[in-house]
């Protein structure tokens, strides 16, 4: 059996990190006084006896702690296995909110110190001024730019709202004892009688809220439904984006002056729009999602207009008040005398009794107070900023620039960037499911029996004709099939909902598997039919949403740029574009998978596939921008996932490696599964992470040089990718036997039962690798710790590219040389590396033979096994060639310090999952072991996090 990976050797605590080490053992004490009062005694013993066996097994891979531990857990009675899975589970989630509380904390020390950090706004624009970027210029370019986290929902995120709310509040609770313990080492009063109350009372508090933790139910009763999704979206909003995001905007404002910052930040959410594989999505649930944004920016601005209104009691008797002033006062209903010298006041309640009817209007919801009745509702969310601009005017003309800032100023920003409709909801569907639709339609109609037939020249030639005719193709009275009503009423919808949410609610049309022209002119065609298209696309037509191609496959990446070329030399799609609404005037979003192109060609060949295809499509749009009279401005939108295996790392390199040219202040990129919660649970850890999206946005577009790598580096990358994708393939495709190892050495069948999002784990009832979605496909291989996308075939690649037919020891040593240079010179390769790097380090081969175990058939495994194996050690030993770093993680010492003080206590849920698994597979199907496996996948995502 492989031995576990080597842990470090103890050595004394760093000073740095005992802030962390104290609260990791105050956390981990005080569930453990839960268990033993709540479980008793010797639940608490069991629960640290796998513990010390599971520390020794993965730090001195002790062959007698192994045997034992093993025996131990086929023991356990099913109560047992539940409470211990439980207890490490808990642990994990404790674990992270103690890791986000030193990260806060590490992050103030720094700047404390004068110390900036790569990532930030102040490293950014001390760069930008080094440059000579002046801040007029950094306006200028935001003034044209648009960044936009998109928020999704994939059946990685297992986490409940209501452990979500109770570890907001333990995190909120650690956050108030650093401050107890800041104030007393600011007092330094010899003998303190207050600070210990104080953390007694934190302590209590804290203790409560584990208390809770521990009887509150970590699994959903019944599958989670779209509304459900929904809603644990929408808590982020509430604990973060809405103020957090104004901050993001008042730092940006402060560090450039007198120069204006544009509302180029903005949220999208694919969550009730998205019916890619997703039967839940519809109409119905497009329009609660609506409803649903709508009703949280209102209640917000609800909230902040009333705390305005206490605040703002700025008298007539004692200050003079500009005319506009005093009308938007006098408009208003209030009608009290207590307040008739009270401009601000009056006319905020008349502000406040708008809202309210707004409200009412677009979600039905009520306002919580009421100083006058609801009416006279806002139209728009710009008659709501105008009001609030008078006031912001008025307080400025008065010197009162103090009562701006706190926040008014904020609640004006939100505004902008949030409206009536908070986030932008996207619309996605796979292509066939459109051509189904239009071919039904084109049948009923008689234009044509069998349109899916026809070749690609046929379709184009006869829906270039249809959009260039007026008429209608649906035939009244006729009875159409569910699916064809379900996928015209989605479009009918997005078209009210514009009217009544803003052109903003819903902007991009995206379409799965794009493959041809005809995909896209599929969907052009359906928006015309419900009145998203006007006009004729040889007289004036003009289409509401953006038509946005998501190229996914290695094949698709490759033919991406062809597909747009051909698309827009047809007449009369380059003036639609370009004469389209003002809200998306001459823009063009292009979406690039990154989940399906890694199980596709595996790690290596999707980045290189992507990378490309994303140099072809700048070179096509800048060859049509130069014949054009008004230029399209190119947006690429990264369907980036969690885990590195899906496009994910860290977003500031990833961005910053992009090819030269495709940013210019233009992105998108989704935020998917559990690492929505990693990033964005915090407001704190939010705000710094959507720092880095500014940040390195503003970097990749005025800092990152406009040159092409060298020939040299493209050429290494080309043969790595094709040497890394044979290896990929012949593994994952070409391997008798390979789909059955997969299915029994990782809990995905466990996974695809467990209630954690709406969608299917898979796109067909099939057991076959292709039709498993990306997602739970790297999902299943981070649990059993192999995280096999994120790594294989690189190995393999680098050593083909050192030793190609013939070589000489100078020519390897001159190949080293060459891929040691690309990785210290070019950013696309290093940061490619440096993600691998981290999946290496949090990979464990020996874990991963533990759950090769359930492989029934001993020769498979063993041949299976042994080659993923053989791979891994190739890819660890080329990364060490490369980079020079004999163990991982060498320039990551936060990952480090988070591996060390997390993964002794994750690793007992790996050996009990797979005790669980082997248990369930055998028979044994009742519900409370189904609990076990469930809640130990739920522990070790959370303990994985990014390659959860």
């Amino acid at each position: 059996m492989p031995k576990p990976s080597p842990a470090p050797k103890n050595k004394a605590i760093p000073n740095s990190e005992r802030p962390l080490v104290e609260d990791i053992r105050l956390l981990g004490r005080m569930l453990g006084d839960v268990i033993r009062e709540q479980e008793g005694d010797a639940a608490y013993a069991l629960i640290e006896q796998i513990r010390q066996l599971s520390v020794s097994f993965r730090r001195h891979a002790d062959p007698v702690a192994d045997k034992t531990l093993n025996k131990l857990l086929k023991s356990l009675s099913g109560d047992q296995t539940v409470s211990v899975v439980r207890a490490f589970t808990y642990f994990s989630h404790l674990a992270n909110l103690a890791e986000d509380r030193h990260h806060i904390r590490r992050r103030a020390v720094h700047e404390r110190a004068g110390s900036i950090r790569p990532g930030s706004i102040d490293m950014t624009l001390k760069r930008l001024s080094s440059g000579g970027i002046t801040p007029q210029a950094i306006s200028d370019m935001l003034a044209h730019s648009f960044v936009s986290p998109v928020l999704t929902a994939h059946p990685t995120e297992v986490q409940r709202k209501s452990i979500l709310d109770a570890e907001r509040a333990i995190a909120q609770l650690l956050t108030a004892r650093d401050d107890i313990l800041a104030q007393a080492a600011a007092s330094q009063v010899a003998h303190d009688a207050l600070t210990p109350r104080e953390l007694s009372q934190n302590e209590a508090q804290l203790r409560a809220r584990v208390l809770q933790l521990w009887h509150t139910r970590l699994l959903r009763f019944t599958k989670l439904t779209v509304a459900d999704e929904i809603e644990n979206a929408l808590s982020y909003y509430e604990s973060t984006f809405l103020r957090e995001i104004p901050k993001l905007y008042a730092s940006l404002e402060q560090a450039l002056g007198p120069h204006p910052v544009h509302s180029f930040l903005r949220m999208g959410q694919w969550i009730g729009g998205d019916r890619d594989g997703n039967p839940n999505v519809n109409a119905q649930t497009l329009s609660h999602a609506l409803r649903r944004q709508a009703d949280m920016a209102l209640r917000h601005y609800l909230t902040e207009v009333h705390y305005l209104g206490g605040e703002l009691s700025l008298s007539a008797m004692l200050v003079d008040f500009p005319p506009g002033m005093q009308a938007l006062a006098q408009s208003s209903p209030d009608s009290n005398e207590h307040r008739k010298d009270e401009p601000y006041r009056r006319a905020l309640i008349g502000v406040y009794a708008r809202l309210a009817a707004t409200l009412k209007d677009l979600s039905g919801g009520e306002a919580a107070r009421h100083a006058v009745a609801p009416q006279n509702p806002y139209l728009t969310p710009e008659e709501l900023l105008r009001d609030l601009r008078v006031i912001e005017s008025s307080l400025l003309t008065q010197r009162a620039q103090a009562l701006v800032g706190q926040r008014l100023q904020p609640l004006i920003r939100a505004v902008e960037v949030f409206g009536f409709h908070l986030a932008t909801v996207d619309l996605r569907q796979s292509s066939d499911q459109h051509e189904a639709v239009l071919a039904e339609l084109l049948a009923v109609a008689r234009i044509t029996p069998h349109y899916a037939q026809l070749d690609e020249p046929a379709k184009r030639s006869l829906l270039l004709g249809l959009l260039n005719d007026a008429r209608p193709l649906r035939v009244m009275g006729h009875a159409y099939s569910a699916h064809a009503n379900s996928e015209i009423s989605i479009f009918e919808t997005a078209r009210q909902s514009r009217a009544l949410f803003g052109t903003q609610a819903i902007r991009h049309d995206i379409i799965s598997h794009t493959e041809s022209v005809s995909d896209l002119l599929e969907v052009m065609l359906l928006q015309k039919e419900v009145g998203l298209m006007q006009g004729t696309l040889d007289a004036q037509a003009r289409c509401d949403l953006i038509v946005v191609p998501l190229f996914e496959s290695i094949e698709d990446l490759r033919n991406a740029a062809s597909i747009m070329r051909e698309f827009y030399a047809l007449p009369g799609v380059l003036a639609m574009v370009q004469r389209g609404a003002p809200d998306q005037y001459g823009e063009q979003d292009i979406m690039l998978g990154y989940s399906d192109s890694n199980k596709d060609g595996g790690i290596f060949t999707s980045n290189w596939e992507l990378y490309q295809a994303e140099i072809a499509l700048v070179e096509v749009f800048d060859g049509i921008n130069q014949s054009a009279g008004s230029p399209i401005r190119l947006r690429m939108f990264h369907g980036r996932g969690g885990t590195v295996g899906r496009g994910g790392g860290p977003s500031f390199e990833a961005i910053l490696a992009q090819p030269p040219g495709t940013v210019r202040g233009q992105i998108r990129l989704t935020e998917q599964g559990e690492v929505i919660g990693s990033k964005y649970a915090n407001p704190e850890i939010g705000r710094r992470n959507l720092e880095t999206l500014v940040a390195a946005t503003l970097e990749a577009t005025l800092l990152h040089p406009t040159q092409s790598a060298e020939p040299a580096f493209l050429q290494a990358a080309a043969e790595l990718s094709l040497a890394s994708m044979a290896a990929y393939r012949k593994l994952v495709y070409e391997t008798p036997g390979f789909t059955e190892y997969f299915f029994d050495a990782t809990p995905i069948r466990e996974i695809a039962e467990l209630n954690i999002g709406s969608r299917p784990a898979s796109r067909k009832a099939t057991q076959k690798i292709e039709d498993l979605r990306a997602i739970p496909w790297g999902f299943s291989w981070g649990q059993c710790r192999l995280t096999l996308p994120g790594w294989f075939g690189f190995g393999a690649a680098v050593d083909a590219f050192l030793n190609p037919p013939g070589a000489t020891a100078k020519l390897r040593k001159q190949r080293l040389a060459l891929l040691q240079q690309m990785q210290k010179q070019w950013p696309f390769f290093s940061s490619l590396l440096s993600n691998m790097d981290m999946v290496m380090a949090k990979s464990d081969l020996a874990l991963a033979s533990r759950y090769a175990e359930l492989v029934e058939d001993k020769r498979l495994r063993k041949k299976i096994f042994s080659a993923i194996e053989l791979e891994w050690q190739r890819t660890t030993q080329a990364l060490e060639l490369i980079t020079g770093d004999k163990q991982r993680l060498t320039h990551n010492a936060a990952l480090q310090r988070s591996i060390r003080h997390r993964f002794p206590y994750i690793d007992p849920l790996h050996h009990l999952q797979v005790e669980l698994v082997r248990r369930y597979r055998a028979g044994q199907t009742d519900e409370r072991l189904k609990r076990g496996i469930h809640i130990s996948i739920n522990g070790i995502a959370a303990g994985l996090r990014n390659t959860g």
